[in-house]
């Protein structure tokens, strides 16, 4: 870094400060806090600028800090550098933009799979839930946004791009190319599951799926079915309005979630009598792989006590955010209202807890765990197991069909 790069980072920051600080003993500055953290961050700025190991690239140094300010928020909060912003508004706007069919969030500190949507690319390439993606497109996703991550798995339709892939047991990375594509909507999977008993199971909760939902339980009541199974495994994407709209067929009275934040007023959703079309039993089955509207749905219907929860406490993603454009270029992602539990706790802070826990992996004998509730509801949070089909086998599945065939045994 020459001098006159100095001179001018010095002259900014004194420009910048000195307005800051006029501001502070004006009274313009509202929070005591914000400015004492600014004052941190110069100081900090410049111990590395002076006396880091090597000449820094401030300009990296100033993008990372922002991007490590908004993760320090929670997994779904980022930054955007003007670049970045750029070709996020490009991809976003462009019919022509393909996907992978990934849903992504953060743990460790790398970018980490959700869960997949059916017959995606990375379905095809056999990527589940719980894989750790240490780098995407050549980049590593160490301290990487989901934000940013999402960016660079989007693209033109037919083009390829290379993710690096530690999967479960292993340590080193597997490197897979997965082809962008535009995909179809995905369908409710309908399965009757005996002569009684029908399953709805959700990729996504898109919307007009409340009203596919509606259309079917008013067929399966002409057929004679008296028992409905949801099944929300591996239902990372959709509209949490749709899923609210779901809950109400259900849901004949009481609150089924409430909604937020510091600047956004409290909203309580509650149950529509007129809107119900399904008064018989049901069961839900979630775990580690369902995540945000899915999660507000299964949510809903325990707050109103309409079903049982079955299976493993939910990733915890259901939240709102805004995309706020920077002076500069830039852009942040930022949480701004979360959804609640019943308890008054934000399902994107606890996830939403099965009112009947049934562990998937509870066969899988390199984890060794022996019933230790809750370090499996540690692992479910950091590296969930991608559920099986609807069959026999399908632990979820039984212990829904028992509860609804014997609900006496509900408080055993």
């Amino acid at each position: 870094m020459n001098r006159w790069v100095r001179l001018g980072i010095l002259a900014i920051s004194l420009v910048i400060f000195g307005w800051v600080g006029l501001g502070h003993v004006l009274g313009r500055t509202a929070d005591d806090k914000a400015y004492k953290s600014l004052v941190v961050y110069s100081e900090v700025l410049q111990k590395i600028q002076q006396d880091y190991v090597d000449e820094p690239n401030m300009h990296l140094v100033e993008a990372g800090s922002l991007h490590g300010l908004l993760e320090s928020l929670d997994s779904e909060s980022s930054y955007l550098t003007p670049r970045e912003y750029v070709e996020y508004k490009q991809k976003a706007s462009s019919w022509g933009t393909g996907e992978t069919g990934l849903n992504l969030s953060k743990r460790f500190g790398y970018i980490i799979v959700t869960s997949v949507l059916p017959d995606s690319s990375a379905d095809k390439a056999g990527l589940h839930s719980g894989d750790i993606f240490e780098s995407v497109a050549g980049f590593t996703t160490r301290e990487m946004s989901i934000g940013q991550a999402q960016n660079l798995l989007s693209g033109q339709q037919g083009t390829g791009v290379k993710v690096g892939v530690i999967r479960r047991g292993k340590t080193d990375p597997d490197e897979v190319e997965l082809l962008r594509t535009k995909l179809a909507p995905s369908k409710l999977i309908v399965q009757k599951i005996d002569n009684d008993t029908l399953a709805l199971r959700f990729p996504s909760i898109d919307a007009g799926r409340a009203e596919e939902v509606r259309t079917r339980l008013q067929e399966a009541s002409k057929q004679g079915v008296t028992r409905i199974i949801l099944d929300l495994r591996d239902c990372g994407r959709g509209s949490i309005p749709e899923a609210v709209a779901i809950a109400r067929l259900f849901a004949t009275s009481g609150n089924l979630t409430t909604l937020k934040g510091q600047t956004v007023p409290e909203q309580v959703f509650s149950a529509d009598p007129a809107k119900v079309v399904w008064k018989g039993p049901v069961s839900i089955l979630i775990d580690g792989t369902t995540t945000g509207a899915a999660e507000v749905l299964a949510a809903s219907l325990a707050n109103t006590k309409r079903g049982d929860l079955v299976g493993d406490r939910t990733f915890g993603l259901a939240s709102e955010q805004k995309l706020i454009s920077m002076d500069d270029g830039a852009a942040i992602i930022l949480t701004v209202a979360n959804y609640y539990n019943a308890d008054g706790k934000s399902i994107l802070e606890e996830g939403v807890t099965p009112t009947e826990v049934v562990h998937a992996g509870a066969n899988n004998a390199d984890d060794g765990d022996d019933g230790d509730d809750s370090a499996s509801s540690n692992a479910q949070k950091e590296a969930p197991v991608t559920p099986r089909p609807l069959s026999s086998e399908d632990p979820l599945l039984r212990k829904a069909l028992d509860l609804l065939k014997n609900p006496v045994k509900k408080a055993a």
